[in-house]
């Protein structure tokens, strides 16, 4: 872009249609991480917690193997206890057990701060059990309301000798948003109980095993180009032995190997890379998971030494061939024939066709230490050598500049990477001096995948001014499409009262969905995205601070849309002239999003359903050359259509 000096009242933008250059069709994205009790109480849409009895106090300081469980006593007496031996599966050890002396007891569970019952709808129930000695005359399950009323019940049977799935359907008969599930057990006996599961039956795409259907509903509506997942730090753990390693992740759910979350509560990863990749194809989004690259977190145990970015350690050597192995194997699970081993286990899982795998991200925000850097080129050699199709994405570490970024940088640049994550947290002023960080990157570098960004203001809050700052940014993205060819907000999701970190994307409890003003830029972003961009001029003087734009061009429609960030205290006349095409439509779209800049996402405040600062949809009228009153503190995007255009 060029400046010259005009005034602020007569700003002037060029758009040369016929100089345009071609940009990442896959630029806007999602990364979904789980932090702030994202999938376990929140996209993953089972309802009952801790249902392995696997919660410890690794998980949290305050919680054991029974957390969240409660014993209730009719007419009888009954203890509880915890078992390892012969369990269902070694990777789920721990089973509850129950001893008896007639009579009635039960077993409650609250769910996740409650279960949110909605009336007429139908819910799953299933439940393992076995009876270790004695009679036990049966299992009745019922979903009771806060005031204890019968919201619908259903008898399992009579349990046996040996580990036995009993599975039922209750239809709800009421509504309630802090609804409890009750097992009730009668008989004189010792018995044994585990992978208890209520889960709805209205799932997103009616999926078993599936996603919460609001929540889901919502990522899908921000039509992201690719998923980023399941981390994040998650990713390489807090420690050697919390790296998420993705084959404890698939199968059936009881097979599955829960553990601690470095967030400090618990993964059942009933989500899994199963399920991660299903969604991406229900929203018709490019997978992108992340394993680590044989190394921890270099925040390992910092939250009890408070020594911060010192505590990576690396897989040991010996152990490297089976880790890099199973990498490889990743990618033959996801993209493999059912003919071949790991391919087979997708098929069986109720998916023959491939999923179609275009990128691996390897590792997340290390330490480029020696450590590092020698498990990194084991990993990336042998996925280069049996799969070279692949992209693999490297890191740059945590910060947009520093060591580990510039260290990173010679890392990618050596191995010849074909994309690099960088990350970036900064105020909203950060964002507006850096519009020009891409323009000198070297284009026949690296690419560029901007993973983790947000705009933190005021103590971390979804402000109008950091949208805005985001919004800014992402122009600078698109102008510089070429090489920046991903970008994704972070974090995706928190819930109500359960947040590590801020800000979020989205924020929701168990019924609520608020998307901030930060959601509705990136979506604005997302929904009108190119392939290619047109050459602009701006002519802004004294605005040059505070007014940025973009304009591209979607090569299926033929439609021009220019966005424009203003940051300015006033309204701002901009005058546009597109130059090189042949016709336009008189008509064009224009969605603005404008406010109070310091207006702030309701969840900070008081959890309400709807923002006061939405955007708003109107028809402007356009030519050749027009002007458009941009309003102070805003976004606009003009939807020009050609002549012809195929989207009426």
């Amino acid at each position: 872009m060029t400046k010259n000096p005009v005034s602020v009242s007569d700003i002037n933008v060029t758009i040369q249609a016929d100089e345009a250059k071609a940009i990442s069709p896959d630029l806007f994205g999602i990364f979904f991480e789980d932090i702030n009790y994202a999938a376990d109480g929140g996209l993953y849409a089972e309802l009952i917690q801790n249902r392995s009895f696997e919660y410890s106090s690794q998980d949290h300081p305050d919680w054991n193997f029974f957390t969240a469980w409660e014993l209730l006593q009719d007419g009888g007496s009954c203890r509880l206890a915890l078992e390892s031996e012969s369990p269902i599966h070694p990777n789920n050890p721990h089973y509850l057990v129950l001893e008896l002396e007639g009579g009635t007891c039960a077993l409650k569970n609250g769910g996740f701060a409650g279960i949110a019952l909605q009336a007429g709808e139908s819910y799953d129930v299933s439940l393992y059990a076995r009876t270790l000695a004695g009679d036990i005359d049966g299992l009745k399950v019922r979903l009771e309301g806060r005031l204890g009323e019968n919201l619908g019940e259903v008898a399992l049977g009579r349990p046996n000798a040996e580990w036995q799935k009993y599975t039922a359907t209750i239809q709800a008969t009421g509504q309630d948003t802090f609804a409890r599930f009750i097992l009730f057990i009668e008989g004189a006996g010792t018995l044994a109980l585990d992978s208890f599961s209520l889960f709805p039956q209205k799932t997103f795409h009616n999926r078993p095993n599936g996603l919460r259907a609001d929540l889901a509903q919502v990522i899908a509506d921000l039509e992201p180009k690719f998923i980023r997942f399941p981390g994040g730090c998650l990713v390489h753990g807090d420690g050697l032995e919390n790296m998420y390693r993705w084959k404890d992740t698939i199968g059936p759910i009881e097979h599955r190997r829960e553990q601690p979350n470095i967030w400090n509560y618990h993964q059942s990863v009933g989500l899994g890379y199963f399920e991660y990749f299903q969604f991406c194809e229900d929203i018709g989004a490019k997978p992108i998971p992340v394993v680590p690259a044989g190394v921890c977190c270099p925040n390992t145990g910092a939250k009890y030494t408070g020594r911060w970015e010192e505590g990576q350690e690396g897989l040991p050597m010996d152990d490297m061939p089976d880790y890099v192995q199973e990498v490889l194997d990743l990618i033959e699970w996801a993209n493999g024939d059912p003919t071949t081993t790991w391919g087979a286990k997708r098929a069986e899982a109720g998916h023959p066709e491939p999923f179609g795998l275009e990128y691996l991200g390897l590792g997340n925000e290390d330490r480029i230490t020696p450590v590092f850097v020698e498990r990194f080129k084991m990993i990336y050699e042998a996925v280069k050598a049996a799969y070279p199709e692949i992209k693999v994405i490297g890191t740059v570490g945590p910060r947009p500049s520093g060591f580990d970024y510039e260290e990173g940088w010679k890392v990618a640049r050596e191995f010849d990477l074909e994309m690099v994550d960088e990350h970036g947290y900064k105020d909203p002023e950060w964002f507006w001096e850096n519009l020009e960080r891409f323009d000198s990157y070297d284009r026949s570098s690296p690419a560029v995948y901007l993973g983790e960004f947000a705009a933190h203001d005021m103590g971390r809050k979804n402000t109008l001014r950091s949208a805005l700052a985001e919004a800014a940014y992402m122009a600078s993205f698109e102008r510089n499409g070429d090489i920046v060819q991903l970008a994704s907000y972070a974090p995706l999701l928190a819930k109500n009262k359960y947040t590590q970190w801020i800000p979020d994307l989205i924020y929701f409890d168990n019924v609520r969905i608020t998307p901030s003003i930060n959601y509705y830029v990136q979506q604005l972003f997302s929904l009108n995205a190119g392939d290619r961009y047109l050459s602009t001029d701006i002519a802004s003087g004294d605005a040059g601070d505070k007014l940025t734009l973009s304009c591209v061009q979607d090569s299926d429609s033929g439609d021009i849309i220019l966005k424009l960030i203003s940051r300015a205290d006033e309204p701002l006349n901009v005058s546009i002239k597109l130059t090189g095409l042949e016709s336009i439509q008189a008509i064009a779209q224009c969605t603005v999003l404008t406010g109070d800049p310091l207006a702030d996402n309701p969840f900070n405040n008081a959890f309400r359903d709807e923002l006061d600062t939405l955007p708003q949809t109107m028809e402007i009228q356009v030519s050749d050359s027009f002007v458009y009153a941009m309003p102070a503190h805003s976004l606009s995007v003009i939807r020009i259509k050609s002549q012809g255009s195929e989207r009426q």
